[in-house]
Protein backbone atom coordinates (compact mmCIF):
# COMPACT_ATOMS: atom_id res chain seq x y z
CA UNK A 1 0.00 0.00 0.00
CA UNK A 2 1.46 3.23 -0.84
CA UNK A 3 1.88 6.23 1.50
CA UNK A 4 -0.65 8.84 0.76
CA UNK A 5 1.91 11.94 0.59
CA UNK A 6 4.12 9.74 -1.43
CA UNK A 7 2.70 11.83 -4.83
CA UNK A 8 3.03 15.10 -3.27
CA UNK A 9 6.56 14.11 -2.02
CA UNK A 10 7.51 13.37 -5.29
CA UNK A 11 6.40 16.45 -7.14
CA UNK A 12 7.87 18.04 -5.07
CA UNK A 13 11.59 16.07 -5.49
CA UNK A 14 10.84 16.98 -9.03
CA UNK A 15 9.99 20.69 -8.41
CA UNK A 16 13.10 21.40 -6.86
CA UNK A 17 15.16 18.80 -9.50
CA UNK A 18 13.70 21.38 -12.10
CA UNK A 19 14.97 24.26 -10.68
CA UNK A 20 18.31 23.22 -9.43
CA UNK A 21 19.32 21.33 -12.11
CA UNK A 22 19.72 24.78 -14.42
CA UNK A 23 21.52 26.26 -12.22
CA UNK A 24 24.20 23.26 -10.92
CA UNK A 25 24.67 23.03 -14.58
CA UNK A 26 25.66 26.03 -15.29
CA UNK A 27 27.82 26.51 -11.97
CA UNK A 28 29.71 23.45 -13.56
CA UNK A 29 29.85 25.15 -16.87
CA UNK A 30 31.48 28.36 -15.65
CA UNK A 31 33.74 26.41 -13.59
CA UNK A 32 35.28 24.19 -16.24
CA UNK A 33 34.67 26.62 -19.53
CA UNK A 34 35.05 29.93 -18.19
CA UNK A 35 38.04 32.19 -18.44
CA UNK A 36 39.73 33.01 -15.38
CA UNK A 37 40.84 36.07 -15.71
CA UNK A 38 40.55 38.33 -12.79
CA UNK A 39 41.62 42.29 -12.72
CA UNK A 40 40.74 45.21 -11.57
CA UNK A 41 38.54 46.00 -14.89
CA UNK A 42 36.67 43.04 -14.51
CA UNK A 43 36.11 43.24 -10.44
CA UNK A 44 34.95 46.84 -10.74
CA UNK A 45 31.05 47.65 -9.86
CA UNK A 46 29.94 48.60 -13.03
CA UNK A 47 26.10 49.16 -13.36
CA UNK A 48 24.68 50.82 -16.11
CA UNK A 49 27.11 52.21 -18.34
CA UNK A 50 28.48 54.05 -15.31
CA UNK A 51 31.93 53.35 -13.27
CA UNK A 52 29.84 53.64 -9.47
CA UNK A 53 31.09 56.22 -7.25
CA UNK A 54 30.40 54.73 -3.47
CA UNK A 55 31.53 58.22 -2.07
CA UNK A 56 28.53 60.04 -3.46
CA UNK A 57 25.08 59.23 -2.02
CA UNK A 58 22.24 59.36 -5.42
CA UNK A 59 18.84 60.32 -3.84
CA UNK A 60 16.17 59.29 -5.43
CA UNK A 61 12.57 60.69 -5.38
CA UNK A 62 10.18 58.60 -3.32
CA UNK A 63 7.02 59.49 -5.75
CA UNK A 64 8.73 57.43 -8.55
CA UNK A 65 8.39 53.74 -6.15
CA UNK A 66 4.90 55.28 -5.10
CA UNK A 67 3.71 55.55 -8.49
CA UNK A 68 4.72 51.95 -9.74
CA UNK A 69 3.96 50.70 -6.26
CA UNK A 70 -0.08 51.74 -6.59
CA UNK A 71 0.08 50.49 -10.32
CA UNK A 72 1.39 46.84 -9.12
CA UNK A 73 -1.35 47.16 -6.40
CA UNK A 74 -4.26 48.01 -8.59
CA UNK A 75 -2.77 46.05 -11.41
CA UNK A 76 -2.94 42.85 -9.57
CA UNK A 77 -6.25 43.70 -7.75
CA UNK A 78 -7.98 44.67 -11.36
CA UNK A 79 -7.20 39.99 -11.81
CA UNK A 80 -9.16 39.46 -8.42
CA UNK A 81 -12.20 41.03 -10.67
CA UNK A 82 -11.81 38.19 -12.95
CA UNK A 83 -13.74 35.40 -11.22
CA UNK A 84 -16.78 37.61 -10.09
CA UNK A 85 -17.09 38.60 -13.77
CA UNK A 86 -17.19 34.84 -14.95
CA UNK A 87 -19.40 33.89 -12.21
CA UNK A 88 -21.73 37.27 -11.81
CA UNK A 89 -24.95 35.35 -12.56
CA UNK A 90 -24.61 32.54 -10.42
CA UNK A 91 -23.00 34.56 -7.41
CA UNK A 92 -25.16 34.56 -4.42
CA UNK A 93 -26.14 37.67 -2.17
CA UNK A 94 -22.88 36.79 0.41
CA UNK A 95 -20.95 36.57 -2.66
CA UNK A 96 -22.26 40.19 -4.09
CA UNK A 97 -22.04 41.94 -0.75
CA UNK A 98 -18.09 40.77 -0.55
CA UNK A 99 -17.12 41.91 -3.96
CA UNK A 100 -18.91 45.15 -3.42
CA UNK A 101 -16.70 45.50 0.00
CA UNK A 102 -13.79 44.54 -2.35
CA UNK A 103 -14.57 47.17 -5.17
CA UNK A 104 -15.38 49.83 -2.19
CA UNK A 105 -11.68 49.17 -0.69
CA UNK A 106 -10.15 49.20 -4.43
CA UNK A 107 -11.90 52.57 -5.23
CA UNK A 108 -10.78 54.34 -1.22
CA UNK A 109 -7.26 53.30 -1.85
CA UNK A 110 -7.48 55.06 -5.28
CA UNK A 111 -8.57 58.03 -3.76
CA UNK A 112 -6.33 57.87 -1.45
CA UNK A 113 -3.88 57.64 -3.22
CA UNK A 114 -5.21 60.96 -5.77
CA UNK A 115 -5.69 63.25 -2.62
CA UNK A 116 -1.99 62.42 -1.58
CA UNK A 117 -0.62 63.22 -5.23
CA UNK A 118 0.52 60.19 -5.59
CA UNK A 119 -0.71 59.81 -9.08
CA UNK A 120 0.97 63.14 -9.68
CA UNK A 121 3.43 63.14 -12.11
CA UNK A 122 6.11 66.09 -10.94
Amino acid sequence: MEHPYLFLVSLIVAALLFALTPLALAWIWAKKFSPKKPGKDKNAIYECGLESKPAEWVQFKSQYYLYGIIFLIFDVETIFLLPFAVAFKGLSVGGFIAIMVFLFLLVEGLAWAWVKGVLTWK
